[in-house]
């Protein structure tokens, strides 16, 4: 199974740019691209620092892909 974040949407809806949000964890912009196109996953504690950054529950930022015919 995949894991796959809501990170883009919630990040726009809040009107925060990727430069902006990179600062504001101390990663870079293209870590933050990479998580958001689903290529890198982020580390345990960068994922509580997203849920905390966002201030919304872990289902609503990450979610585990269900196989096909599931």
């Amino acid at each position: 199974m995949k894991v796959i974040n809501h990170i883009r949407e919630i990040r726009q809806k809040k009107g925060i740019t990727q430069v902006k949000m990179a600062e504001d964890l101390q990663i870079t912009r293209q870590t933050v691209n990479a998580i958001e196109k689903n290529k890198y996953n982020p580390s345990l504690e960068l994922a509580l620092k997203l849920i905390q950054y966002f201030d919304v529950p872990i289902e609503e930022l990450f979610y585990l892909e269900k196989p096909e015919g599931e």
